[in-house]
């Protein structure tokens, strides 16, 4: 029987068994669809003929003509088509045909796997392979390439170099200058896969495009950027969030399709259960399958228990997931695409275009959360023009179910439009500073126009991670490699996961999620292997697991607690506020759950002491007035589970509205909420810095609870369930939860939003930062003359009777016996001398002032002081420029050398010349020296008191300011 009869027999089976007939929802056939070619208007050139006749190919496809043409232009574009609808074609050929023109030409392919990469590389190679001695070359640049291969693609490089986001900042454009060959000839840019581009790493993303081009215009190259992605709604608005640029949009897909199967599912058992069901059924067909599950937890699960039931195909079935090492998932993919393997369980991680081969059946275990990913997903079969199926198996959440409800629309509606929010203040700032560690940000840059890099400009200067030159044109990064600091997957650092036995490396996670997944007690899951949390070390970042047989699950309990930073936009419709802007977000997981894997009750709640976790973020909120409550309460229903369970359902239905997944997305309700006043619901993006989701939902807050309420209103439920109200992500175990409450409150909240907006608040002004270079800049001279603007202050130093290495060390300051010390009063303007009987007056004298400066003098001139008093010198208000200064750059300066710097004067001796006028008792040379030091003290304080920042000189020789706050 042939694939063709194979993959309908299968869906009959299904439709016809007793046990599975029943929960079967909907089916129908998708028709097979015909190619629509380019008329052969647009003749390509003999060498590119002869690969397309290697091919088998006489004509292109229509978008694949228009693509290729618009990059001869040197435009921009960007492709939006199905799955194997020839994307990776358009820029061959065009890239191909540029090389063949310009030898010296170079192309730089961005891929975001490594795995993918790898795949193009020999899709290529036999691509150029007609070419002959003519064939351009290409490499892989990525984290695996060996020593001596990079070395030598950056210095013979090919024309082509495959690489991926991490690389492009981490080697690329922190060593541009050894990239120059590449950079300077570069005429085209591909960002495949781009519509994967979201969340924090699509923000990390756009800013490093963003440097890409700025790195280009120094080399003097404009490379045209190419875009491919999945079908999307709005790839040239993506592509423009991505890079700043604004390329051609191509969407109309000429790609023929095969005949395909659809059937959605209802299922009796867990879905997950089904799923191996339908997976067994296949594989005693040869149906080559595909599962895609929503968690790595699910899909290692399905894999476990399908090995278990599937005898003799056990050794066919892996699982796949982020987390595994690149060995691991390089073999998964060999023993898929070879054939070795008839079935995979995967989480997002194949969804993409890596070669797998050949597949027929791909079984969704819930919806994947957006209508790009799901018809994503069921591109991965029927690739060659064969018969294929997608089985969806409903969960229990809203949108599962709403599909259940409405499946026609599933086929019909179009794909969702994909954001980015390049402005995400942590990841801006982050990649702020490693650009100007590639090249100084100048005064005229077009990027400063934006008023998102302004602002963050200013913060960075006023925390000193860039620093402006001394004629404050320019601004410098403090550090010279400050990109292997920025994680571009993570909104924060990454945990080790160990064998706890062995030592050997399991995995890995984000710190944001390394409570939630792998607490203390926690079972955590790998390559269909058990383990038992036993330790998370916060201070290594490592969590230590050992391998363990149980037969329970583990979920956590926790507390939220939200805080208001600033709104950034408001309005009222009636009594209810709404609101959008920064939210800090604190998650505190207290204990955890244990159910039983095959009946899911629980067996028991083990408490945890772990620390907070805690984020800013964006979200929107609303607070309710009094008179809903009591409403509410009026028809004897819960109001606080009314309004948690409107959050849970309101967050369930969000994906509609904006591309996101439920995990997301974040939320809390409060019956009061201290900064309110009143009841409030909040949602927010779950990603610290924000993601754009919450502020693109804002605008569309009456179709939110419109849906919301129909999903609730919908469900045949009668107190909540996880279709409508329930969340499985809810720290507080889904209670308190009443669903009847939460349709009273969602109708009052839909009549006040259709009545139109009473106010129309503009956004708040928020109280900017002013900029060092934003203030008066002081000439600098031999010295300055102190004015009367300022507060009190006295500036002390102490030279010493002993050397450092006399007493044993620096440390041991407290025996070096103070010589003489200088103590500048401006309440008197005067420099007052002390030498060793006279302490006790200077310390009398020092408690009186206001505040006392020095350089140093916390770490040296009060550990010499202090065998000759009994006070707590840390008691008195002091200040330490050096202390400041290592504060703002990490390292230190001499004072000599900021005096040099900022003064334009140095030092006219040093300590150990102090120290032999000591011994050849010339006191008034030392006292002479010692009162120079403080008026230099003195003068640098005063200048930075008035100008906001000091000067230095960096390693390179730049004259820098380094910014302070006195």
């Amino acid at each position: 029987m042939g694939k063709q009869s194979e993959i309908a027999e299968y869906i009959h089976a299904l439709k016809a068994a007793p046990r599975l007939k029943g929960q079967v929802a909907f089916s129908t056939v998708i028709r097979e669809k015909p190619p629509e070619l380019d008329p052969g208007e647009r003749p390509m050139a003999p060498p590119m003929e002869k690969i397309l006749e290697a091919m088998g190919i006489e004509r292109l496809y229509r978008h694949q003509a228009e693509s290729v043409e618009q990059i001869r232009l040197g435009h921009d574009v960007a492709v939006a088509t199905a799955t194997a609808s020839g994307k990776t074609l358009i820029y061959n050929l065009s890239v191909v045909e540029r090389i063949l023109r310009n030898p010296e030409s170079r192309a730089l392919y961005i891929y975001p796997l490594k795995a993918l990469a790898q795949d193009q590389l020999s899709a290529f190679r036999q691509f150029v392979s007609p070419l002959g001695t003519r064939a351009p070359e290409a490499a892989i640049y990525d984290g695996d390439t060996s020593a001596w291969h990079r070395r030598k693609i950056r210095d013979r490089p090919p024309n082509v170099v495959m690489t991926n986001p991490e690389m492009l900042h981490l080697s690329i454009l922190a060593y541009h200058a050894k990239w120059e060959p590449v950079l300077s000839s570069l005429e085209t840019v591909v960002l495949d896969e781009a519509h994967t581009y979201r969340g924090i790493f699509g923000a990390h993303v756009a800013q490093i495009y963003r440097r890409l081009s700025r790195i280009c215009d120094f080399y003097g190259s404009d490379p045209s950027f190419v875009f491919s992605s999945a079908t999307l709604a709005n790839p040239g608005q993506l592509a423009n969030m991505l890079t700043g640029r604004t390329p051609t949009a191509i969407a109309h897909d000429g790609a023929p399709s095969g005949r395909r199967f659809v059937v959605l599912m209802d299922p009796v058992d867990s879905p997950a259960r089904t799923a191996i069901l339908l997976l067994q059924a296949a594989l005693h067909r040869g149906l080559r399958t595909i599962v895609f599950t929503r968690s790595r937890k699910m899909t290692e699960l399905i894999a476990l228990w399908a090995r278990q039931q599937t005898g003799r195909y056990a050794d066919r079935i892996a699982a796949y997931r982020a987390g595994f090492l690149p060995d691991e998932r390089r073999a998964i993919e060999a023993r898929l695409a070879g054939g070795e393997l008839l079935a995979v369980v995967s989480t997002s991680a194949l969804e993409l275009g890596i070669d797998i081969g050949d597949l027929d059946l791909c079984i969704l275990v819930g919806y994947p959360g957006s209508i790009i990913t799901t018809w994503q997903r069921t591109g991965r079969v029927g690739c060659n023009g064969q018969d294929s199926a997608l089985v969806f198996i409903a969960g229990d959440n809203a949108l599962d179910r709403f599909w259940l409800r409405h499946p026609g629309q599933l086929l019909t509606q179009g794909p969702e439009a994909c954001v980015v929010n390049p402005y995400n203040t942590g990841v801006l700032e982050r990649h702020l500073v490693c650009a100007a560690a590639e090249l100084p940000i100048t005064e005229n840059e077009p990027m400063l126009a934006d008023d998102n890099i302004k602002t963050a400009v200013r913060q960075l200067e006023s925390d000193g991670r860039l620093l402006r030159s001394a004629d404050g044109g320019s601004l410098y990064s403090p550090r010279k490699a400050p990109h292997r600091t920025v994680d571009l997957r993570s909104a924060g650092s990454q945990y080790m996961i160990v064998d706890a036995g062995t030592d050997d490396r399991i995995g890995e996670i984000d710190s944001s999620r390394v409570f939630r997944e792998t607490h203390p007690g926690g079972v955590y899951l790998h390559r269909g292997e058990t383990y038992l949390v036993e330790a998370v070390d916060t201070a290594r970042r490592v969590v230590r697991a050992s391998a363990a047989r149980v037969g329970y699950y583990t979920r956590v309990i926790a507390d939220k607690d939200i805080r208001i930073v600033g709104s950034t936009d408001e309005h009222r419709h009636g009594d209810i506020r709404f609101q959008k802007g920064r939210i800090r977000v604190t998650d505190q997981v207290t204990a955890y759950e244990t159910r039983d894997v095959r009946s899911g009750e629980r067996l028991e709640i083990v408490s945890l002491d772990l620390p907070p976790v805690t984020f800013e973020t964006d979200g929107l909120w609303f607070d309710l007035p009094a008179s809903i409550e009591r409403a509410v309460q009026s028809a004897s229903r819960d109001f606080w589970g009314g309004i948690h369970a409107l959050e849970h359902a309101a967050i369930g239905i969000f994906p509609l509205l904006v591309l996101a997944d439920q995990n997301d997305l974040g939320g809390i309700a409060t019956p009061l909420h201290p900064q309110l006043g009143n009841a409030a619901i909040f949602i927010y993006d779950g990603i610290p810095g924000g993601a754009g989701l919450c502020d693109q939902a804002f605008d569309r807050l009456t179709d939110l609870f419109r849906f919301t309420a129909a999903a609730v209103f919908d469900c045949p439920c009668e107190e909540g369930c996880p279709a409508c109200v329930h969340s499985p992500q809810c720290g507080n175990q889904n209670r308190p939860i009443d669903k009847k409450a939460a349709l009273l409150i969602a109708k009052a909240i839909l009549q006040q939003l259709e009545t139109q907006p009473q106010t129309d608040v503009s956004t708040p002004q928020v109280a900017s930062v002013s900029a060092p270079h934003d203030r008066p800049r002081q000439e600098t001279g031999r010295s300055v003359t102190p004015s009367t603007d300022h507060p009190d202050f006295g500036v002390l130093d102490i030279e010493t009777q002993r050397s450092a290495a006399e007493v044993g060390g620096w440390h041991r300051a407290d025996r070096m016996k103070v010589s003489c010390a200088v103590l500048y009063d401006s309440r008197s303007d005067r420099f007052l001398e002390y030498q060793e009987n006279q302490v006790a007056d200077m310390i009398r004298h020092m408690r009186s002032l206001p505040r006392v400066i020095g350089f140093n003098v916390k770490r040296f001139d009060y550990k010499v002081i202090e065998p000759y008093t009994d006070e707590d010198l840390g008691r008195l208000p002091t200040l330490d420029i050096l202390e400041d200064v290592h504060r703002q750059l990490g390292f230190r300066l001499s004072l000599d050398h900021l005096a040099k710097e900022t003064l334009d004067r140095g030092k006219t001796a040093d300590g150990l010349q102090a120290l032999k006028w000591w011994r050849e008792g010339r006191m008034r040379e030392i006292l002479d020296y010692c009162r120079m030091d403080v008026e230099i003290t003195r003068d640098l304080y005063l200048l930075g008191l008035k100008n906001r920042y000091l000067l230095f000189r960096n390693k390179a020789g730049e004259r820098l300011r380094i910014p302070v706050d006195w």
